[in-house]
């Protein structure tokens, strides 16, 4: 009948195409990190490569407003273009307003070339990386803890009460 049809679960004949994958994957130097301001998070993906840092696809040297770009440029600055010329950086950014998403992309920036540093170069000139960011601003590598207090009842804000009138 129908059973005698049936000749069980169908086997794979080519399992060799996922085991390629992962190697491939093994081979690829790569690291990922990530950065967050209030509720903006950054995500980093770092391959070795020729010095490309691009920001949700399109180069950083065009990230809006102009007049905040030198605080996404600042870990490349402290540390030098040299330290970053063997390696591409891809970022995703969302959430947060422009400013935050800004000091999430830095931070991430920073914590990728000390975790890329840390992983495939040596633990010495990560620590010396390291030291020249805290010293500049601890914020680089350490996540900013502030964040946006919820509104409360019998007011317009966190804190503010609605005014308070006896006649």
């Amino acid at each position: 009948g129908i059973n005698a049809e049936y000749g069980g679960p169908k086997k794979k004949k080519n399992s060799s195409s996922s085991s390629t994958m992962t190697e491939a994957a093994a081979r690829i130097k790569s690291v990922q990190t990530f950065g967050r301001k209030k509720t903006a998070i950054a995500v980093a993906y770092v391959t070795q490569g020729k010095g490309l840092i691009k920001i949700n696809g399109r180069p950083w040297t065009l990230v809006e407003p102009e007049i905040l770009r030198y605080k996404v440029f600042e870990p490349v600055l402290l540390l030098g273009a040299q330290r970053f010329s063997s390696i591409d950086i891809r970022i995703r950014v969302k959430g947060g307003g422009y400013v935050s998403q800004i000091y999430a992309i830095r931070q991430c920036i920073a914590k990728a070339i000390v975790a890329w540093y840390q992983k495939y170069v040596d633990e010495a000139t990560k620590k010396e990386i390291k030291e020249i960011l805290v010293q500049y601003d601890k914020y680089l590598l350490v996540g900013d803890p502030r964040r946006s207090e919820p509104k409360k009842f019998g007011g317009r804000g966190a804190r503010a009460r609605f005014q308070k009138s006896y006649r």
